[in-house]
C-alpha cells in the first residue's frame, strides 16, 4: 500500500465527520453560515488537516462564517480525533474553496456568448 492512501483515507473520514456536525447542527456558532465541505486534505503524519469549504453568499456572509469556523477550530478538533478515532489529534484548519463560485461564473460567462453568438 502506498504512503499515500492513509492520508486521503482519513481525510475522506474527517470531511464525512465535519459534514455530519454541520448537518446536526452541532456548530451551534450563528455565524457560520450554510457550508459545504469540499475536501480534506491531511499532512502526510496525520498531523494536519485542511478542510476545504464553500459557500454562496456576499464577502460579508462569508467573512462571518470565517469567524464563525475559526472560533469552533477546538471544538472541530476534539470531535474529529473522536470521531475518527486517531491517535494524534489533527491541527484544523479551514480553508475557502472558491472553485465553485469560479465555476458558475464561468458557466454565465459561456451562457453569455451563446446567447450573443446565437447558438
Amino acid at each position: 500500500m502506498g504512503s499515500n492512501v492513509r492520508p486521503e483515507r482519513v481525510g475522506q473520514e474527517i470531511q464525512a465527520a465535519v459534514a455530519d456536525m454541520l448537518t446536526r447542527g452541532d456548530l451551534h456558532d450563528p455565524r457560520i453560515g450554510y457550508i459545504t465541505i469540499t475536501g480534506v486534505k491531511v499532512s502526510p503524519d496525520l498531523r494536519v488537516a485542511r478542510i476545504y469549504y464553500s459557500m454562496i453568499g456576499t464577502e460579508e456572509e462569508k467573512a462571518r462564517t470565517k469567524d464563525g469556523l475559526e472560533a469552533a477550530k477546538g471544538y472541530v478538533r476534539r470531535e474529529v480525533t473522536s470521531r475518527v478515532k486517531l491517535r494524534v489529534s489533527p491541527e484544523v484548519f479551514f480553508t475557502f474553496d472558491g472553485s465553485l463560485e469560479e465555476g458558475d461564473k464561468i458557466e454565465r460567462l459561456l451562457k453569455e456568448v451563446k446567447a450573443k453568438e446565437g447558438w
